[in-house]
């Protein structure tokens, strides 16, 4: 046997390896690579304009990326933007203008090699080619160039034949655009559905016999039926089943903490405990202010801790346990101080505050985990219209960060104060955010990241931002 060392052609902590990514061996243009399981893969719009393209896939970018998979969006028309400067009509979209025609083109070229930076370089998964694509010739130049890299395509196309559906997706996002800069408003709404024109002339849906090899979803009118077609991988079948759920009804989300707990006021965390008079008195004002929403088809959430549901029976109406929403799992140091954990486990300690998102406590969770666990809880917000869940620090802050397209690095560490309501409004591309505190003192369990995060650091360091408690 051979006592040559043996050097690994891949790094182990990379999520993905594509062997030809490093090879010195040139390819003929043309040639394909071959598709791994863990290929890329692009996701590509496809639809006219003021069909919904741009909010699925940031939508579906912010999903993908909440759940651990490294997602970018590449909108081509940002490129046209930064190409042309300066937008002067509609005419620029007709087929015949020759020119605009190749700066185009261009655009579509220069995504699609940024798209391979990102895939290559930028260590990403997935990549949201958001542009109208609406040519078959538009279509057959991303193919190919996918089948030349090795990487997976799935198209989505966003068929919308309402008339109020269009006037109102040009109303909240076309107006605002930049190419309708200090525009009228009457102009720009002239101007666009005559841009719109311009692509219908050339536009070729994807076909359900021509197109029978390609892997795609039809999404028709935001949602009231689909068309699923070869769906190639788990990645691709967590999207179709993702788009399937949202929905662009308008509602408003409460998320909320439990009120105050025993636990709470002496610096635990984790157990079961019940609510302290604070947190009694909270749960009082939540009841209050709920219904001051006036609301009357609202659906209460908590867990299946005591906390949360008493704070829940003070609302009055049905509400609905989920295991699902419980607070992370502390494993050994559940119920016990901060200033226990750093006496009995420093090294614990501080490999959480290097990493918190991460870090999984011993015998129990991570932040990483709880997001896996909650992701149904997320599939079914998005199928229901407005609700109130009452919930934990560390559940808060995953489905804060899924609404605010937070990063795993600022997940952990977002401020979610007890007897503050906080009401999520989605809007066009992202969502608002009303923070409503109820008037009812509580203590600050919420606990920013020290300076010195070393398992070396003395315990003064340590503690340095542990907040008061009794």
């Amino acid at each position: 046997m051979s006592k040559k060392e043996t050097t690994l052609t891949q790094n182990p902590l990379e999520k993905i390896w594509v062997p030809w990514m490093n090879s010195k061996l040139s390819r003929r243009r043309g040639s394909s690579v071959p598709q791994f399981t863990n290929s890329p893969t692009m996701i590509v719009m496809v639809g006219l304009p003021a069909r919904g393209k741009t909010y699925i896939s940031k939508k579906l970018t912010r999903y993908l990326n909440w759940i651990g998979v490294p997602t970018k969006v590449f909108n081509v028309g940002q490129y046209r933007r930064d190409a042309t400067r300066s937008y002067n009509s509609y005419e620029f979209f007709r087929p015949d203008n020759e020119e605009a025609m190749k700066i185009r083109k261009a655009c579509a070229i220069t995504a699609l090699k940024d798209v391979s930076e990102y895939f290559t370089r930028g260590q990403g998964q997935v990549a949201v080619f958001d542009a109208t694509n609406t040519t078959t010739e538009r279509r057959e130049v991303i193919l190919t160039f996918a089948k030349e890299n090795g990487y997976k395509v799935f198209f989505v196309e966003s068929i919308c034949d309402d008339p109020e559906i269009i006037a109102e997706n040009i109303k909240q996002v076309k107006l605002s655009s930049p190419d309708y800069v200090d525009c009228d408003k009457e102009e720009a709404v002239t101007d666009f559905l005559k841009r719109i024109e311009c692509y219908k002339v050339t536009y070729v849906p994807l076909d359900d016999d021509n197109d029978r090899n390609l892997s795609y979803i039809k999404i028709f009118n935001v949602g009231s039926r689909y068309l699923v077609n070869q769906v190639q991988d788990h990645i691709q079948s967590r999207i179709v089943y993702y788009l399937m759920n949202i929905h662009v009804t308008p509602r408003s989300i409460y998320l909320s903490r439990h009120g105050e707990s025993k636990l709470n006021l002496v610096g635990r965390i984790g157990g079961d405990s019940g609510l302290s008079p604070s947190g009694s008195k909270f749960a009082s004002a939540l009841g209050a202010y709920m219904r001051g929403q006036c609301i009357s088809d609202l659906k209460v959430w908590t867990s299946h801790m005591k906390r949360t549901i008493q704070t829940a029976e003070a609302l009055g109406v049905q509400y609905e346990q989920w295991k699902a929403l419980n607070e992370i799992d502390a494993g050994v140091c559940e119920e016990m101080s901060y200033e226990e954990i750093q006496d009995s486990y420093p090294e614990e300690f501080a490999l959480r505050d290097q990493d918190k998102y991460r870090y999984r406590y011993p015998k129990g969770e991570s932040y990483e985990d709880l997001v896996q666990r909650l992701e149904p809880v997320i599939m079914e917000l998005e199928r229901q219209e407005n609700v109130l869940v009452i919930c934990h620090q560390a559940v808060m802050r995953c489905l804060l960060a899924y609404f605010l397209d937070k990063s795993a690095e600022e997940l952990p560490y977002l401020k979610c104060p007890l007897h503050t309501v906080l009401k999520l409004t989605p809007v066009a591309y992202g969502c608002k955010v009303e923070s409503v505190f109820l008037n009812v003192d509580a203590v600050n369990t919420h606990r920013d990241k020290p300076i010195n995060v070393d398992v070396d650091r003395d315990t003064e360091e340590a503690l340095k931002t542990v907040p008061d408690h009794i």
